[in-house]
């Protein structure tokens, strides 16, 4: 923030939240609510309170502290005093007093209804800043809440990207209510020391019965076609009425403030040619293990980026993998200490591939049988233009041996890749048949099935989840359809249950199935169903993730709610959710590639449309 003015140094700390030009944008809006509300004012001296010393001059007083200097005025002319003290020109020693600090607090409510929706809200983004440095300039505690939200949930205390992201969030149709007023005014005790109490919105706000004893700031759009100013009147509960008139920054950067106030704006991509040239992406999917995010070009490479810890965080160039011509890649995958690894065909031999190392057990020892029933004489389907790369997993065996499987997408199919020590061949053979999902969950091989396990003693249809460790292999029946299925990022994995599980029951109807037990989860039947997870509005509330018919608005689907999680800023070429991390990626039909944090809001990554050309 060393690009601030000397007249925003105050708020420095609180604008160094957002990226160095969205600051210089909010800065004046700030400056001028901040002139226009006041500092909270102290306690009066009426107030008590223990005394402690004296703060500075007063014009009012006892005697017993008129200044020393005015006593010369008896001495040397008594009627020139009569006449200070009648005009109130004398001066006195103000007393101070030790004020019990920790039951000072500022408490703002933000109307997020339809009234408020665009830009008004960017006066309540910069009444946040003025408030929250307010209060903590007078040693005053701060809350603020959204009035819509459920008052159980509790308040905020500061101002940071995850509150701020919440409140981002919370735009909704539904207007403010005397009902959730008075839960508000319950909840933080308004009634019984209002002490500094803001509701923020439209002017509607002042014909709530519970509205009485509160200051307001009123936030109206001014029509006009010829600007774009946004006008702010500041009612204070015992001060007179103040307006100010702010205008409002450039459209693109309304935008950004409205959408995601934090994510730093990149540079256009320089023009290059020759060797260094990558081409533009074709497919890209979370690994296994969900470290990673692999990336297909449309020249046949692929490659293995790391998922930035947030937006700000420099990206590694991918290690990308280009095979020969004659080699065409049906599967890859990541290992956690073993890189990126491809499985190949050769078109012109029929002869599978391994660009990677497989490691082998340490004792030296040739690998048990994994699966009872192997079928050798099947291969996976060729992959055509335009269809997904197969996923390689990686299991451990109990001499910590690595052996592959792969799943094909295409065959919703699971083998088992082979690699004759020595000799590099490559043979593969089908363990498992109607594959939905698999994953890495805990350092396990998992996936679903339609297709009842051999030692099953129970044939009927339905879904199967399937746990793969070491020499074993554990299976459990769900009893749903089972046609598709979806792992779910948790921080916990139970053993008997793999991770947090959602499977689809019938159109319309998924089962989330999660260490407490099996929930139900409606979802309407024109939404697409991309992954499952949970959002930051409830962590633990695992649901559906889908994608709403406007292919742009992505919602959380739970057996208690639904959550509307963010609106994508244009149409959806390809969406996937990562079971590794609480992360969401997707193709904009424009070309380039995004990806969003589920618990934090906003925008991770960004690679711009024609990066990579």
């Amino acid at each position: 923030m060393s690009a601030l003015p000397p007249a925003l140094r105050p708020w420095a700390s609180q604008l160094s939240l957002f990226p160095e030009d969205l600051a210089l944008h909010l800065g004046p809006h700030v400056a001028r609510l901040s002139a226009a509300l006041g500092s909270l004012r102290p306690r009066g001296e009426t107030e008590g309170g223990e005394p402690q010393g004296y703060d500075g001059l007063t014009r009012r007083g006892t005697f017993d502290r008129l200044l020393v200097s005015e006593w010369l005025w008896a001495l040397e002319s008594p009627d020139e005093l009569v006449r200070r003290a009648a005009f109130g020109e004398l001066s006195f020693l103000k007393p101070a007093f030790r004020q019990p600090q920790g039951a000072r607090r500022t408490v703002v409510l933000l109307d997020a209804g339809p009234d408020q929706l665009g830009a008004p809200r960017i006066a309540h983004l910069a009444l946040l800043i003025v408030l929250s440095r307010r209060a903590e300039a007078a040693g005053a505690a701060f809350s603020w809440g959204v009035l819509q939200s459920d008052p159980g949930q509790g308040a905020f205390s500061d101002v940071t990207p995850a509150t701020l992201g919440t409140w981002l969030a919370a735009r909704t149709a539904e207007l403010p209510t005397e009902a959730r007023l008075a839960a508000w005014r319950s909840a933080l005790s308004l009634d019984a020391a209002p002490e500094d109490a803001w509701l923020v919105g439209d002017a509607r706000l002042a014909r709530l019965p519970g509205a009485s004893g509160l200051s307001r700031v009123e936030v109206s759009e001014v029509l006009a076609t010829d600007a774009r100013r946004l006008a702010v009147r500041v009612r204070p509960a015992s001060r007179a009425e103040r307006s100010v008139t702010l205008d409002l920054p450039p459209p693109d950067t309304c935008v950004r403030l409205l959408r995601d106030p934090f994510q730093q704006t990149r540079p256009p991509p320089i023009a290059s040619s020759g060797r260094g040239q990558v081409p533009p992406l074709r497919w890209f999917s979370f690994s296994a293990d969900g470290h990673r995010l692999l990336l297909q070009r449309i020249d046949g490479s692929v490659g293995a980026m790391a998922i930035p810890h947030s937006a700000r965080a420099t990206v590694p160039k991918p290690r990308r993998v280009t095979p020969p011509r004659e080699q065409t890649v049906l599967g890859a995958g990541w290992r956690y200490n073993g890189g990126l690894i491809l499985l190949t065909r050769n078109e012109r031999s029929g002869a599978y591939g391994l660009h990677g190392k497989v490691r082998r057990n340490a004792a030296g020892k040739p690998p048990e049988a994994l699966f009872t029933s192997r079928d050798t004489g099947v291969h996976p389907t060729p992959l055509l233009k335009g269809q997904p790369l197969g996923r390689l997993l990686s299991s451990v065996d109990a001499f910590g041996g690595e052996r592959l499987l792969l799943l094909s997408y295409v065959d919703e199919s699971l083998f088992l890749v082979d690699e004759e020590e020595g000799t590099r061949r490559v043979t593969l053979s089908r363990v498992a048949t109607q594959v939905t999902a698999a994953a890495e969950v805990g350092r396990k091989v998992c996936f679903v099935t339609r297709s009842a396990p051999p030692d099953a003693a129970d044939v009927a249809p339905g879904a199967w989840g399937v746990v793969v460790d070491k020499e074993r292999v554990d299976s459990r029946r769900f009893g749903v359809e089972g046609k598709r299925a979806y792992f779910a990022y948790t921080d916990n994995h139970d053993d008997g249950v793999p991770g947090v599980l959602a499977v689809r029951s019938e159109p319309g109807l998924w089962r989330m199935v999660i260490a407490s037990g099996e929930l139900d989860v409606r979802v309407p039947t024109e939404a697409q169903v991309f992954g499952a997870g949970s959002c930051r509005e409830q962590p633990r509330d695992f649901g559906v993730l889908a994608l709403d018919k406007d292919r742009r608005t992505v919602w959380l689907f739970s057996c208690k709610r639904q959550y509307k999680v963010m609106v994508l800023p244009g149409d959806v070429e390809q969406i996937q959710a990562s079971h590794g991390a609480p992360l969401i990626g997707w193709r904009p039909k424009e070309g380039g590639l995004m990806l969003s944090n589920l618990r934090d809001g906003g925008i991770l990554f960004h690679e711009p449309p024609g990066a990579g050309e």
